[in-house]
This record gives structure tokens, C-alpha cells and sequence, in this order.
């Protein structure tokens, strides 16, 4: 018997293609997994920004959720948006009566603007139920600082931010470097271990390029199509790393919409990976 490696996304919808839902399916595909998809939110936005957001009942988003974890048994799952207590509730219901296997959450707390996403009720529902659940944690500097209850310019010492955020009993945090400043962009990946607290970085040249919707959601669906295919933390990250950095480089020159485009998930797409069943 034959199937497919799997990995489901929950998160938003981005009708222009970029980001959300799309972008996650777009990557899966792209690494050769099979994807699917449970819906939090649909999103009217275009390259030039978002409109409004239009959020689905929350009994939707479980029975979502439900359906697709009985019955294809993913490899792995990733959560994106979501934005109010009720929906989270939701997730975190269809996620502990179904465990996945494993769980990566990128935490889409802020706007690219500073604006939050997140009602500070659901910030503090995430922190308690969802983190205890969570394999991988993926927020860039700014969500970084938003969880530990810091102003940006504040956040000095990162790896006492993401020690805060694993007491909250996360298993890794991935804190994105892509905010900061210089031609290096460093992604610090922080893991419990017997030890006490791992440490690895990941450097990678800064890409000029207008064409950066959703590489927040890229990198983080990456991640999970590797772990979806067996590989550990450490490799998958940087295997995820690598990855969207040509998805960038390759996407830089290309026109898609008049505002910050999409980047090129199939500059080299694999094959479906199918993987022997056990009866």
C-alpha cells in the first residue's frame, strides 16, 4: 500500500495568492507533499494590502479540522491566522482531540505595519492552551517582543525572550531575524532539550527584492514539509532556510500585482513524495 506525505494548514485565506492558505499549499506542493487546507478566516487583500477580514464560525473551523485529521491522518500540521478567542478555542479543541504528529505555529500577532492581529484575549488563550501543544514556534522580532509583553526597541536579549516564551511549555522557538537590519539575516532557533536550552543559528545573505508577500508563512510551511517527511528540527530548518531564500532570489525581478508581490514557491519543484503504508 501507497500514500502520500501529508501536511494540513490552518490558516486564512489571501485571494491574491501570496500569502495565507495559498502560499502554505503552494509550498507543500512545491517540496513534493500532498497539502490540505482548513480555513480560518477569508481575507480580501490584494499585493497592495488588506481590506477587511472575514472571519468563519468557529464550529466550521473545528469540523474542518476534524474531518481532514480522522480521515488523511497528516504527516504534520501548521497554524497560521487567527485572530479572536473563539476560533482559537476551536483549533485548540479539534487539536488535542486529534494530536498531530507534529504541530508548527506561526504566530501572525502583528500587521507588517504594527498593527495587531490579535485580540489580546487570544494572545493570552494561545499562550496557555495553544504553546503546550506546540512542537515549533515561529515569530519574527516583532511578534517576539509582543509575547513577552516588550516594545521592539526594547528587546535586547533574545534568547531570555524565548526562554519566557518556552516556560509557556512550547517545545522550540524559532525567532526570525528578517526584521533586523545589516546584509545577514540570522534566524536563532532555540530547543529544549535534557540539557537545558539548544541553541542553533541560521545565517543567510539579505535579497534585495519587492517581491516578499508571504515569507513569513512560506518559511513556516517549509518547516513543516520537511518534518512532514521525517526530517528533525534542526535539518528541517535549514532545509526550510535554504529553500526560501532562492524562492526570493528567484522571484526578485518578477511582476506580480503593483505592490509586494508574491515570492516564486516552484522555482524547482520535487515530485509527490509517496511513502509505503502499513496495512
Amino acid at each position: 500500500m501507497k500514500r502520500y506525505v501529508m501536511a494540513l494548514s490552518v490558516a486564512g485565506s489571501d485571494p491574491s495568492g501570496g500569502a495565507g492558505i495559498q502560499a502554505d499549499l503552494k509550498t507543500f506542493s512545491a517540496l513534493g507533499v500532498y497539502g490540505a487546507a482548513a480555513i480560518t478566516a477569508v481575507t480580501v487583500q490584494n499585493t497592495m494590502g488588506v481590506k477587511y477580514v472575514h472571519a468563519l464560525p468557529p464550529q466550521v473551523v473545528y469540523d474542518q479540522i476534524v474531518a481532514v485529521m480522522e480521515d488523511l491522518q497528516p504527516d504534520a500540521v501548521k497554524l497560521g491566522m487567527v485572530n479572536d478567542v473563539a476560533t482559537l478555542e476551536a483549533i485548540v479543541e479539534a487539536l488535542t482531540a486529534f494530536p498531530p504528529k507534529c504541530l508548527v505555529v506561526d504566530p501572525i500577532i502583528l500587521s507588517s505595519n504594527g498593527k495587531m492581529l490579535m485580540t489580546p484575549e487570544a494572545l493570552t488563550l494561545m499562550k496557555k492552551r495553544l504553546f503546550p501543544i506546540t512542537d515549533l514556534l515561529t515569530p519574527n522580532l516583532p511578534e517576539t517582543a509582543t509575547l513577552i509583553g516588550s516594545a521592539l526597541d526594547a528587546l535586547i536579549d533574545v534568547k531570555e525572550a524565548a526562554d519566557k516564551i518556552l516556560s509557556c511549555g512550547v517545545g522550540a522557538v524559532l525567532v526570525k531575524g528578517g526584521h533586523a537590519n545589516g546584509d545577514c539575516k540570522k534566524d536563532r532557533l532555540f530547543c529544549k532539550t535534557d540539557d537545558g536550552v539548544l541553541l542553533r543559528e541560521f545565517s543567510a545573505p539579505a535579497v534585495m527584492s519587492r517581491n516578499t508577500h508571504g515569507t513569513g508563512c512560506t518559511l513556516s510551511s517549509a518547516i513543516t514539509a520537511y518534518m512532514a517527511c521525517g526530517k528533525g528540527l534542526v535539518a528541517a530548518v535549514d532545509e526550510a532556510k535554504q529553500y526560501i531564500s532562492k524562492a526570493l532570489a528567484t522571484g526578485a525581478d518578477l511582476i506580480v500585482g503593483k505592490g509586494t508581490g508574491p515570492l516564486n514557491h516552484f522555482f524547482e519543484p520535487r515530485k509527490a513524495i509517496i511513502e509505503d503504508k502499513e496495512p
